[in-house]
């Protein structure tokens, strides 16, 4: 292996989210979804080369960055876009409460199926709309969708927006073509529009596959707005870059005049240069990650199989977020969580922050060098025994 995933580097005081909020002495943090690698060479270069410019006005995005894009997505999966289809956006988050303000009024309902990333929720009630929770079904450990219980849920006329985790986080499901099209149909038969995030997509594990859900075409494409951007793949979070794409004019410009109103149109002086030095000049980084946090998966499940095997690993099919299922305790989610962080400084989220179905689950962060991970899953093990 060329890069050194090993390597330690300390964050404590540089004001991470992640390590800086809970400053006390042995505490590890494996919650937040960022990862304790530093970014791939040609970043960090290409950083530094801008950084030694000197100047950081007002900056333009670039031919270059719609074109690394276009190149990425079609290099990778076959998928061909348009410049004018692709909106850039300071971050996914951001994004989505301006699609939900966009394509809804207050009071209609967005549909999630749950467990399902919690600034999900946070995005649709702070804009006055009512969340609606499709749980997946769990049987056996795997997860996979309800079509019966979406369908339901979609025919009600005040539900207009389904937000989808493509692949899934927080239970590492790759969804596949079909499962998509079922999703598609759903929502085209009740006219309900898909928003497809797709920031994991390029952290998928072989054999599986990232199919993107425009990559269906036709009425689908037409009724979708995809989300993407290289900070998970590339650890990117705090760059603040991220576009959206859709080739429905009509969502397109809705968005565009919701971001001319934020004043969101312009990404910072760095952000296009990360993305670029990502996209065209560190895909070896990422298959090299790949393979890292593949091996930290493997790792971690042998290990709670043979130190704690009252608790399932459920399949990692794509990211670096762990799902736990932790019900054979019978506790709380959320007291489990608690009783880490005070007992043995280990933070993790609660499975109920992503939705009433999360009950019984943690979700655990792996996305760190080997020996931060051995760490927390001792700690894990001292209180999961313990209870």
């Amino acid at each position: 292996m060329y890069f050194n995933f090993n390597e330690i580097t300390e964050r404590k005081g540089t004001h991470s989210v992640k390590w800086d909020m809970n400053n006390e002495e042995g505490f590890l943090p494996m919650w937040v979804a960022d990862m304790d690698f530093k970014a791939a060479p040609p970043i960090v270069q290409a950083i530094e080369k801008r950084v030694t410019h000197g100047v950081f006005g007002y900056t333009l995005t670039s031919l270059e960055f719609y074109e690394a894009i276009i190149s990425w997505w079609h290099r990778r999966y076959d998928l061909l876009i348009q410049q004018e289809w692709i909106l850039p956006v300071p971050g996914v988050l951001p994004s989505l409460s301006a699609i939900v303000r966009a394509v809804t009024e207050p009071g209609d309902k967005v549909l999630l199926l749950t467990p399902v990333y919690d600034h999900f929720f946070a995005s649709i009630q702070n804009c006055g709309r009512e969340v609606v929770e499709c749980p997946l079904q769990y049987e056996d450990g795997n997860y996979s969708l309800n079509p019966e219980l979406l369908t339901i849920e979609a025919a009600k006329p005040e539900a207009k927006l389904l937000l989808l985790s493509n692949p899934h986080n927080p239970v590492g499901r790759v969804w596949t073509k079909e499962e998509l099209q079922l999703i598609g149909d759903i929502c085209l038969t009740n006219g309900i529009t898909v928003v497809s995030d797709e920031i994991h997509a390029d952290l998928v594990f072989a054999p599986y596959k990232h199919t993107p859900f425009a990559s269906l075409g036709g009425e689908y494409s037409h009724n979708l707005i995809t989300c993407a951007s290289p900070s998970k793949p590339f650890n990117l979070a705090a760059v603040q870059v991220a576009y959206l794409f859709t080739e429905n004019a009509v969502l397109r410009n809705a968005l565009h005049q919701l971001f001319t109103m934020q004043e969101t149109v312009f990404l910072n002086a760095f952000a296009g240069e990360a993305l670029i030095a990502a996209y065209n000049y560190s895909e070896e980084w990422l298959e090299e990650l790949k393979t890292y946090l593949y091996e930290n998966y493997l790792y971690t499940t042998a290990f709670i199989q043979k130190e704690m095997p009252q608790i399932k690993v459920t399949p990692l099919e794509a990211t670096y977020l762990l799902w736990l299922d932790v019900s054979v305790l019978d506790m709380p989610s959320a007291v489990i969580s608690k009783k880490l962080l005070t007992e043995e400084g280990l933070r993790i989220n609660a499975g109920t922050m992503y939705g009433k179905a999360g009950e019984g689950f943690i979700r655990m962060n792996i996305g760190c060098p080997r020996q931060l991970l051995l760490q927390g899953l001792e700690k894990l093990k001292n209180v999961v025994n313990n209870l």
